[in-house]
């Protein structure tokens, strides 16, 4: 048996067809939509933990993160995916262009990969930039530049001078060719990772083609992390650039399908398909994703999966990426004993049309904010139940987080390293981590800051997903949002939930 899971960055579920009924600002993706048609699309599948690594790690370990720590590494007493496989002879192969496995923050998350290779230069991927006459180069932002804006990534841009110098091509491609050069092999998993369509949202221009020609505003390409500053003819030339980087990663997952098709892999072979989180482009008045509330637009995310035997269709079943671990176990019938409690549901059943459902109910959110539940119908969102957003700390063996380690006067001040505890914290593990106190990181990434609670998380928030799918009109019912505090209760333990969470809640 052989598996290859395709993870595109920042794939935003209401752009695709399979997804958008009245095909509405969709994205030309001729591809997936073929991946559709092979497999079960799960129609209510949500991201667990935010964004880019937490999500990662709820991929690679089965178990929800986000009620423990911020984004941050692999911790040493979590057993990954890969590591599992390759414990029972089962090759892995990562292909990624995803930055972020390279940087504090992203330690250990490679490790377990028989092989693997991570093409740079996306974003502000630190990896060609140049020094001035004085030695490192000051951020010259352009003048009338709107959005995010990097020495690293203007450096990074100029090297994209045809569609094979794009990272994510590389990623994909290579992928296709590893499997054509291997589609002989079993017992394999290919873990093929573009980090497109990310913003920025870099493409030919024959890509933008297909949706606008006629655009002659500022040729914006980054979001940044704020409030909607673009006007309205800015903020659709965003959408039309993210569907035009959209359908350059379609054609590239098409080179998978072709080999697929090619080798007659899809009788012996599960393919799955998802993103990590979507993204705001003027929704709610917002544009990116971390410091807002946990909406439709970042959680409600796609899952195709195609696999021998499975007819194709769709499923309501509520799912969430913790599940791809224990449902790629079952499909190379390893039945690991694990020390801990996994949180994700083999898929298994429903994909074979015994169950319809593995849960009740889900949990997601980003660390430090609103902490959201959904059963299908309807959404709520708790928010923290005072300003100071207490208690709340972080619990790691390996403290560093984006782009920072906690020590060292980055992240913690050393007057504050006396307030850092050790011990056996987590009821679920024995391994002593570290007790960090939210309030004593200065975390340098702002969207993603947790210090106190943000005027963008005051709110506890329930919707009516039926009648309010964009989540424009908050349900007032106080006794319905009783019966919804105890189902995030309830939820939120069967998760490993720590008591401090429930309290900083008010639950």
């Amino acid at each position: 048996m052989k598996a290859v899971f395709i993870l595109c960055d920042t794939m935003n579920r209401r752009m695709l067809d399979i997804y958008n009924k009245e095909r509405q600002n969709t994205a030309q993706m001729p591809n997936l939509n073929r991946l559709a048609k092979k497999g079960v699309v799960f129609e209510n599948h949500w991201c667990g933990s935010a964004p880019c690594m937490p999500a990662r790690k709820d991929l690679m370990t089965g178990r929800l993160n986000f009620l423990e720590k911020p984004w941050g590494a692999i911790e040493p007493f979590e057993h990954t995916l890969q590591t599992v496989l390759g414990a029972h002879g089962v090759h892995t192969m990562m292909y990624s262009d995803h930055s972020h496995y390279l940087i504090p923050g992203g330690e250990n998350y490679t490790k377990g990969f028989t092989a693997w290779e991570v093409f740079r230069g996306q974003e502000g991927d630190p990896w060609c930039v140049r020094p001035g006459r004085n030695g490192i180069l000051p951020e010259a932002r352009p003048e009338g530049y709107k959005g995010e804006y990097s020495e690293s990534e203007a450096e990074n841009r100029k090297r994209l001078k045809t569609e094979a110098d794009y990272p994510s091509v590389k990623t994909l491609s290579s992928a296709a060719r590893w499997l054509e050069e291997n589609h002989e092999a079993d017992r394999f998993l290919l873990w093929a990772e573009a980090f497109d369509p990310h913003e920025p949202y870099d493409v030919p221009q024959e890509y933008i083609h297909m949706y606008e020609t006629d655009y002659t505003g500022l040729d914006v390409n980054h979001p940044d992390y704020q409030p909607n500053i673009f006007t309205e003819e800015e903020t659709q030339h965003l959408k039309n650039r993210c569907k035009a980087l959209m359908s350059m990663t379609d054609k590239y997952i098409g080179e998978i399908l072709d080999v697929l098709d090619r080798h007659d892999m899809w009788k012996d072979t599960m393919v799955i398909f998802t993103t990590d989180h979507g993204f705001h482009l003027g929704e709610h008045g917002y544009m990116a994703k971390n410091y807002m509330a946990p909406y439709n637009e970042v959680f409600h995310i796609p899952l195709i999966i195609a696999a021998p035997g499975v007819k194709a269709g769709r499923s309501r079943a509520l799912t969430q990426n913790i599940d791809i671990m224990p449902t790629l176990l079952e499909f190379f019938k390893i039945h690991e004993k694990f020390p801990y409690p996994l949180h994700g549901k083999s898929l298994a059943p429903v994909l074979n049309g015994k169950l319809e459902q593995v849960r009740d109910g889900v949990i997601f959110g980003y660390f430090g904010k609103q902490t959201a539940y959904t059963d299908g119908t309807y959404v709520y969102m708790r928010a923290a139940e005072d300003e100071s957003n207490r208690p709340l700390h972080l619990y790691t063996a390996v403290p560093s987080i984006l782009r920072q380690y906690l020590g060292g006067g980055d992240g913690i001040a050393e007057k504050d390293y006396d307030k850092i505890e050790m011990g056996r914290f987590l009821p679920w593990t024995k391994y002593p981590v570290y007790k960090i106190p939210a309030d004593i990181v200065v975390f340098k990434n702002p969207s993603q800051e947790f210090s106190r609670r943000s005027d963008y998380n005051k709110d506890t928030l329930l919707f009516y997903l039926t009648e309010d799918y964009e989540q424009e009109r908050p349900v007032s019912d106080e006794k319905l949002e009783k019966i919804y505090i105890q189902k995030l209760r309830q939820c939120m333990l069967a998760h490993d939930a720590l008591p401090e969470q429930l309290e900083r809640l008010g639950i």
